[in-house]
């Protein structure tokens, strides 16, 4: 009986452990140049339409589904970033940009409604429900920080298009968000081992907000295969981050940096030396050596749901390294190299911790990182605080097709552009160019009720750059509208650029779309001095005070002469204190006699 019971709780963890088809995670390793590491973390979950749609919840958790449904949200998409991302060092984003947002909070859905209004209603009620789900703000993105994207976004849905009659897509930011790990743990609770199996065990949250760059990504949305089979929901999770690997490799007792022993200097050999004393220390982070425990904190805790449905174990961790640079591993796992000698992935088993060792060589087993399509820049011009503009630096890097892409930007309502001011122009010409704008979608602002969106067709010649510019005025707010640091201004959401494809560009040979968003921009406003109403109420008060003891004195008391109070000797009370002012003058000469005599 011993021996039965043990095989079936073998047999009863090895179901648990299996996987499903309808699961699958993967962790995708990119060293950067220069040492830098990019870490892009997938998960995929399915499940049937039917089965969503009668609340059988499996991989898709119940918690997020419920709240689609009640809020009768077809595709959802929702963003958490930190930081900003370096084109010209890390090259192209992951992704394609797809699975990135703009700083801080980014979140648009497409919402079944009646009319406007409906859909709104419903939007509301989504933020409210994701905000207490993901322990953020999201239930401030009201009617002044949402807008309705004409060209920006398309459904990633399959069974729906965007010209759907009872479908509204909305979109709202909130770049002054802070991310942090209160957003982190909810996101891992929605995976099937919680993040203590697989590759979600080394989402930690020191390492991840530690980044130069990280951005977290839910994506909800309904696929139907074209051989007319059942259609599914798919919820993909993403964690992109950019560590620094040196900083990353301190350790938590001791992250203070030091120098670098003497005997540990990696020398620069292409410099001519005076002597063998000296050395031009080279970049000693090109290239080095690392593990995941060094630079995540802990080895991969096994994997959680690894096998596919014929029992083959999927991979779950792929390195983007040259053949030719070592990889050694700690653990169980079944490695393979692709075939243009540029990445390998290994297939981790459920049962033994995983550990990755990439060997130092050299910075140049670095795989050359990809060009992106564009180059955008946004800052804010001139000065004062009545007026300003906003300019936009847009640049082709490619020397034989032009690009044509979307500019997308919402603004709040107190800061009021002027579209007659809007103009583009190449940088190597002094006057405006009318066809490089070649459609133009405009909302305007409404106070206190709704922002500025403004939408641009816009195309770029072959090697060239485009300056964007328009000017705008500030709006002076109420006192009790500014944030308790009004003096450090107002966050301003980035931009959001699709580039559409072409005949001249790259991104036309698939069909996913390419993403680029600019950093957010920070806002002064006239600020009045709120230590003002202080002051005013204290000299109120006391002026109030004053004035009204004055006239309460005046009607109250009443002022008689001493002798006309009955009951009152005034000879008794002269001769008394004339006694008590006796008393004092014999105490006063007779402390005096004593300390004469002292002193003598």
């Amino acid at each position: 009986m011993k021996h039965i019971s043990c095989l079936l709780l073998s047999l009863l963890l090895g179901l648990l452990v299996s996987a499903d088809p309808k699961y699958k995670e993967l962790l995708n390793l990119q060293p950067l140049n220069p040492a830098s590491l990019l870490a892009s973390f997938n998960f995929k979950s399915n499940a049937s339409l039917q089965s969503y749609e009668q609340q059988h919840f499996k991989y898709i958790p119940r918690s997020l589904g419920q709240i689609l449904q009640h809020a009768k949200t077809r595709e959802l998409h929702l963003r958490f970033s930190t930081g900003r991302w370096d084109d010209e060092s890390w090259g192209a984003r992951p992704w394609g940009g797809t699975k990135e947002g703009g700083t801080g909070v980014e979140l648009w859905a497409w919402v079944e409604g009646d009319s406007d209004a409906d859909s709104f209603a419903r939007w509301v009620t989504l933020n409210n429900a994701l905000s207490g789900l993901f322990c953020a703000s999201l239930n401030f993105i009201d009617s002044t920080r949402s807008t309705r994207p004409r060209m920006t976004f398309e459904p990633a849905s399959s069974v729906f298009n965007a010209s759907s009659e009872n479908l509204y897509l909305l979109h709202g930011s909130l770049p002054r968000e802070v991310v942090c790990t209160e957003n982190l743990t909810p996101f891992l609770k929605l995976l099937p081992c919680k993040g203590k199996a697989g590759i979600a065990s080394l989402l930690d949250g020191h390492k991840l907000f530690d980044a130069s760059w990280q951005s977290m990504a839910i994506d909800v949305r309904s696929v139907c295969p074209e051989n007319g089979s059942e259609c599914s929901i798919e919820m993909e999770q993403t964690v992109d981050m950019v560590l620094d690997v040196d900083r990353s490799k301190r350790p938590r007792d001791n992250p203070i940096p030091r120098p670098i022993p003497s005997e540990h200097l990696q020398c620069d050999q292409s410099k001519p030396y005076a002597g063998d004393e000296a050395c031009y220390p080279s970049d000693a982070n090109l290239g080095q050596s690392w593990t995941l425990a060094e630079i995540f904190g802990r080895p991969i805790q096994g994997s959680c749901l690894a096998e596919d449905s014929y029992g083959q174990l999927r991979d779950s961790v792929c390195i983007n390294v040259p053949h030719e640079r070592e990889v050694n591993l700690y653990g169980d796992a079944v490695e393979t190299k692709n075939e243009a000698g540029t990445s390998r992935c290994f297939a981790i088993p459920a049962s033994n911790p995983f550990e990755l060792v990439l060997s130092h060589i050299g910075p140049q087993t670095f795989n050359k990182v990809s060009q992106p399509p564009l180059y955008a820049s946004r800052s804010f011009t001139g000065h004062g605080q009545e007026r300003g503009g906003v300019q936009t630096l847009l640049t082709n890097p490619s020397t034989s097709s032009s690009i044509q892409f979307v500019y997308f930007e919402t603004l709040p309502w107190f800061m009021k552009p002027y579209l007659h001011t809007l103009t583009a122009r190449l940088t190597t010409a002094s006057t405006t160019s009318p066809d490089i704008i070649e459609e133009t979608f405009y909302r305007p602002a409404l106070d206190r009720r709704r922002g500025t969106q403004l939408e641009l067709l816009i195309s770029v010649p072959a090697d060239s750059a485009v300056i964007l510019t328009y000017d705008f005025d500030k709006a002076i707010l109420r006192y009790t509208e500014y944030p308790p640091d009004a003096n450090r201004g107002f966050d301003v959401a980035p931009a959001v650029i699709r580039l559409l494809p072409s005949s001249g560009n790259s991104s036309s040979n698939s069909q996913a779309p390419l993403y680029i968003r600019t950093s957010s921009l920070l806002l002064p406003l006239p600020t009045p001095d709120f230590s003002m109403p202080y002051n005013v109420i204290i000299l109120t008060s006391t002026v109030m005070a004053l004035a009204f003891g004055m006239i309460f004195n005046l009607l109250v008391r009443r002022f008689v002469g001493a002798d006309e109070v009955e009951g009152w000797n005034l000879a008794a009370l002269k001769a008394k204190a004339r006694g008590r002012v006796a008393v004092l003058v014999d105490r006063v000469s007779g402390k005096g006699q004593k300390l004469e005599k002292t002193v003598q």
